[in-house]
C-alpha cells in the first residue's frame, strides 16, 4: 500500500470512528428515526454531484431497483438502530460490536451463497462471536433502563451489513461502485422518509445538533464512502476491509477524550477476541503451523 493510500486508509477508519461520537449527539435532540434520515439524505444529496460527474448515472438507472433496496439494508436500518443504541451505550462499545459485521458477513454467505468456510474461519467465527459474548453478557439487562435492547441493535445492525455484501455480491457483482454508494443512500432516503416525518422532533435542534448531523452525513458517509470505494479500486477490498481492526481504535479514542468515557481492560479484551475472530474469519490472517525438520 503506497503511502497515499495509507493516508487514506487512515482517515477513513477515523471518519467511521467518529460516526459513533456525531450520532449519539445528534440522536440525543433527532432522536432514532430523524437523525439517520436526515444522515442518508445529507450524504445522498452530497453524492448527488460526484455521480455525475463519474459518468455512472446510466448504471444506477439500470441497476436502480437492487441499489436502491441494498440502502435499506446497508444503510438506512443499520444507521437508525446504531443511533436507537447510542441513547444508552458508549461510542466505544458500540464501535467494538460494530467489528462484528464481517462475521455476520460470512455466516449470511455461507446461508445464503453457500460458501462454506474453512476451519480457520470457522474457528474465527466461533472466537469472534464468544468475544461478543463476554463483551455484552454483563450489558444485556433488559429491565426498565438496562442496555440489552441497545446491544441487540447493534448486533441487529451488524446483521444488516451481512444481508447487504451478500445482496450486492448476488446482485451487483460488477455495477460501478460509485453507483451504488450515492444509489444506496437515495433509497435510504426513500426508506427513512416517513418515520423521519412522523418522528421528527417537536422542538427545534440546537446547533450542536444539526453540526453533528452535517458532520456524519458530510465525511463519515459521503466523504467515507468516496474513500472506501477509491481504496476498493486501488488496494482491492481485501486490504481495504482491514479498516474493520481501526474503527474501534479511534471510537473509543474519541469517547474517552470527548465524552469522558471510559476504557477498561475488559473492553479492550473482549475486543482483541472479538478482532482475532473477525481476522481469521475473513482471511486476513491464515495461521501456518511449521513443517516437521525432515530427517537425513
Amino acid at each position: 500500500m503506497s503511502r497515499a493510500a495509507l493516508a487514506e486508509f487512515i482517515l477513513l477508519a477515523a471518519l467511521w470512528g467518529a460516526s459513533f461520537l456525531f450520532m449519539r449527539q445528534a440522536a440525543l435532540e433527532f432522536g432514532p428515526w430523524a437523525t439517520a434520515g436526515a444522515r442518508v439524505a445529507v450524504a445522498g444529496l452530497a453524492l448527488w454531484p460526484v455521480l455525475w460527474l463519474s459518468g455512472q448515472w446510466n448504471a444506477l438507472r439500470r441497476h436502480a431497483a437492487p441499489i436502491l433496496l441494498v440502502g435499506l439494508l446497508s444503510s438506512a436500518l443499520p444507521f437508525a438502530l446504531y443511533a436507537y443504541a447510542l441513547l444508552s451505550i458508549t461510542t466505544g462499545l458500540s464501535a467494538i460490536l460494530n467489528a462484528t459485521a464481517p462475521l455476520f458477513g460470512a455466516l449470511v454467505a455461507w446461508a445464503w451463497l453457500k460458501e462454506r468456510p474453512g476451519r480457520w474461519q470457522a474457528l474465527g467465527l466461533a472466537l469472534g462471536f464468544l468475544g461478543v459474548a463476554l463483551l455484552s453478557w454483563n450489558k444485556a439487562s433488559f429491565k426498565p433502563g438496562g442496555t440489552g435492547w441497545a446491544v441487540v441493535a447493534c448486533l441487529g445492525a451488524t446483521l444488516c451489513y451481512g444481508f447487504a455484501a451478500s445482496y450486492t455480491k448476488r446482485w451487483l457483482t460488477g455495477v460501478p461502485p460509485m453507483a451504488i454508494a450515492a444509489g444506496s443512500q437515495w433509497g435510504a432516503t426513500l426508506g427513512l422518509a416517513l418515520p423521519t416525518l412522523v418522528y421528527w422532533p417537536e422542538r427545534w435542534p440546537s446547533p450542536t445538533a444539526w453540526g453533528a448531523v452535517l458532520a456524519v452525513g458530510l465525511l463519515c458517509t459521503a466523504l467515507a464512502y468516496w474513500l472506501f470505494y477509491r481504496l476498493i479500486e486501488r488496494t482491492g477490498p481485501g486490504k481495504t476491509l482491514t479498516v474493520t481492526f481501526l474503527i474501534p481504535v479511534f471510537a473509543l479514542g474519541y469517547g474517552a477524550a470527548l465524552l469522558g468515557e471510559p476504557i477498561t481492560g475488559w473492553m479492550v479484551g473482549c475486543g482483541s477476541v472479538i478482532l482475532l475472530g473477525v481476522a481469521l474469519a475473513t482471511g486476513w490472517w491464515k495461521p501456518r503451523w511449521p513443517h516437521p525438520a525432515r530427517t537425513p
